[in-house]
């Protein structure tokens, strides 16, 4: 048996928690036929659902809050399969898969809110979620405004309006990597009749919304969840039958639904998340603390280490670490020189996703928007996403790309 640091563990055992409920979930042995059957199930492909009567037919009103196959727009039997394991994961009642994690984060947004009502975001929040609230809410009367993410709850109850309807958080927040306290600003919201909407792609499996008070959980299952990059997927998940009316009433309403292969692929990839995700937190935990020692570095973003924000409330809410975390430079290392050493990594992709097997590496200035002065972004920063390669060739290749400023 492998013996884990105690850092290690802190990291790693929520996976490793996690991984008989991803293999088991919808394989009951009480439904096996006779017959036998195939591991994994079949792929469903259709449009038409066909009734042997109009009774039949008509008896199906009422069921699209089901997970029942009523028409190919609607979902198949593969996407409802999906929602009923993404719902385990989060530990909510429902769960709307939808084409996108950028989808999972905008459906909600039209469910919930209407022309007059305000959205507060936090403002390290992921940055399509925030062109569209630009782009589009406001086009539709919805009020747009954000609050820093290094503010205490207390402290953000000023940015409240009276019409605030939803406040919008992601935690770890988006490149910078703040843990929030969910269950103070839980309290908050709903003191003010606020429903509070959590992006929790980073915390998928290891931060259960629902038992910290969040009403709507969102999921971008293109990353951790199918761990192969070859697909684009999202969850929405909630946690009442009112919010799950809504929502899927909004869903149906725009026509939204994912393929049956995208969720086909979802399912098989979830069944390995806990082995994948328990090697890649480890490994990341080791890359970032060699980070730390480089001379070149000025900070890493990594809510497992105890100089990244939040870091206690980590320890308190998380069972684990995900595999992506930022590298801040130190303020006399221009752009261009981080782009050199990227440009030199063999082992590390440019890419902008994560969660998949490989290693990727993403050049970010210029791509953080932030409205408030950020303290931790003082220099040039790279995102880098651990995948599955051995840890110690993943830091020669770091070490042999930083090794042009030491030659």
């Amino acid at each position: 048996m492998v013996t884990l640091s105690p850092d290690e563990y802190a990291v790693s055992h929520g996976w490793k928690e996690l991984s008989t409920l991803l293999v088991t979930a919808g394989r009951h042995k009480e439904s096996l036929s006779d017959q036998g059957q195939f591991v994994n199930d079949p792929l469903h492909r259709g449009s038409t659902v066909i009734y042997p009567s109009v009774s039949a037919m008509r008896n199906t009103e009422g069921q699209q809050y089901q997970h029942h196959t009523l028409y190919g727009a609607m979902g198949s039997p593969n996407q409802h399969e999906l929602e009923k394991v993404m719902t385990l994961i989060e530990g909510g009642s429902h769960t709307q898969i939808v084409s996108s994690g950028l989808t999972a984060c905008t459906l909600p947004l039209l469910a919930f809110l209407s022309s007059g009502d305000h959205c507060l975001l936090i403002d390290s929040i992921y940055g399509p979620t925030k062109r569209f609230s630009e782009k589009v809410m406001k086009r539709f009367g919805i009020e747009i405004s954000y609050y820093p993410a290094d503010i205490t709850v207390a402290e953000i109850e000023r940015y409240i309006q009276p019409n605030t309807k939803v406040i919008f958080t992601e935690s770890p927040g988006s490149h910078t990597f703040e843990i929030q306290d969910i269950p103070a600003l839980a309290r908050l919201a709903h003191q003010h009749h606020i429903k509070l909407f959590l992006d929790n792609t980073w915390g998928i499996g290891i931060f259960k919304p629902f038992e910290h008070g969040v009403d709507v959980s969102v999921q971008a299952l293109t990353k951790y969840a199918n761990g192969h990059s070859d697909l684009v997927l999202g969850a929405v998940t909630v946690n009442s039958d009112p919010d799950w009316h809504l929502l899927r009433d909004t869903a149906i309403a725009l026509g939204e639904v994912a393929g049956p292969d995208a969720c086909w692929l979802a399912l098989r990839g979830l069944r390995t998340l806990g082995a994948r995700l328990e090697q890649q937190s480890i490994s990341a935990l080791h890359i970032a603390k060699w980070c730390q020692n480089q001379p070149e570095i000025e900070r890493v973003l990594h809510p497992a280490l105890s100089s990244c924000y939040g870091h206690n409330l980590w320890k308190r809410d998380f069972s684990g670490a995900s595999s992506l975390f930022t590298l801040v430079f130190k303020s006399h290392i221009q752009t261009q020189q981080v782009i050199n050493i990227i440009e030199r990594l063999n082992l590390f992709a440019i890419g902008a996703s994560w969660g998949g097997y490989e290693s990727l590496i993403l050049l970010t200035d210029g791509e953080i928007y932030r409205n408030f002065p950020n303290q931790l972004l003082t220099g040039s920063a790279c995102r880098l996403h651990i995948g599955l390669e051995n840890t110690q060739d993943l830091i020669d290749d770091l070490n042999s790309a930083f090794s042009i400023w030491r030659s």
